[in-house]
């Protein structure tokens, strides 16, 4: 498995796990925790496309 196809898989698997617990906060009255989800689904996401960006810097020999 490639480092960039690692990559996305990872950043997909945890921007879903991370909306999964901020809506299960939400759901259980926890608006912190449910906040924290979301933001921390957001910084996953603003990672995936910094590192897609850096990827296509990179020259392959």
């Amino acid at each position: 498995m490639s480092l960039k196809a690692f990559h996305l898989i990872f950043v997909t698997l945890l921007t879903a796990l991370s909306l999964g617990c901020a809506a299960w906060a939400f759901n259980n009255a926890r608006p912190f925790w449910g906040a924290m989800g979301i933001l921390t689904a957001i910084g996953v996401v603003i990672y995936g496309v910094y590192f897609l960006k850096k990827l296509k810097k990179i020259s392959y020999l």
